[in-house]
């Protein structure tokens, strides 16, 4: 049986490096999921449905949007510090996965792998961290350059140039 087109999102918005999927329960979101082109962009379903994707246009638009998403919770107390401090880096600002270390007291290392686990990326703008060297990793991913490119979009889209 084949799996259904939307792939149980409850909205996927169209984005300039493919899509933005999200999922809601209860009231709170529950997933953000970078897609691929492929995937086509569909309505929502459901008010905060509704909600998320004219935040995610909004942003797409203009990245000085801000977001106030409902969002579960999830992932361990150390995950949360990680994106606590993550959360706080505003638009065009970037930091090392060392400086956030450094920050929380805790290792580079761990802050990437924290990173790479965010459930609400744009959210949780992960992608405003960077490797001392470079642009470092992004979700966790080592795929054909999908996410990377998505990385790269959006420090570009945000106006931290260098990354191309």
């Amino acid at each position: 049986m084949a799996a259904p087109a939307n792939l149980g999102f409850d909205v996927v918005v169209g984005a300039p490096f493919g899509g933005v999927g999200v999922r809601v329960s209860a009231g709170a979101v529950t997933e953000i999921v970078y897609l691929p082109a492929s995937i086509a962009p569909h309505a929502p379903r459901g008010a905060l449905a509704s909600r998320a994707a004219r935040q995610i246009g909004a942003y797409l638009k203009n990245p000085r949007s801000r977001f106030d998403l409902p969002l579960v919770e999830r992932g361990t107390d150390f995950q949360q510090r990680v994106w606590r401090a993550v959360a706080a880096l505003e638009c065009g600002q970037t930091a090392t996965y060392g400086a956030i270390a450094k920050l929380i007291k805790s290792g580079p290392r761990a802050v990437g792998q924290a990173c790479g686990a965010n459930w609400f990326p744009l959210v949780i703008p992960c992608h405003r961290v960077l490797a001392s060297g470079g642009i470092g990793g992004f979700a966790q991913h080592d795929d054909d350059g999908f996410h990377l490119g998505i990385k790269r979009w959006l420090l570009a889209h945000e106006g931290v140039h260098g990354y191309a």
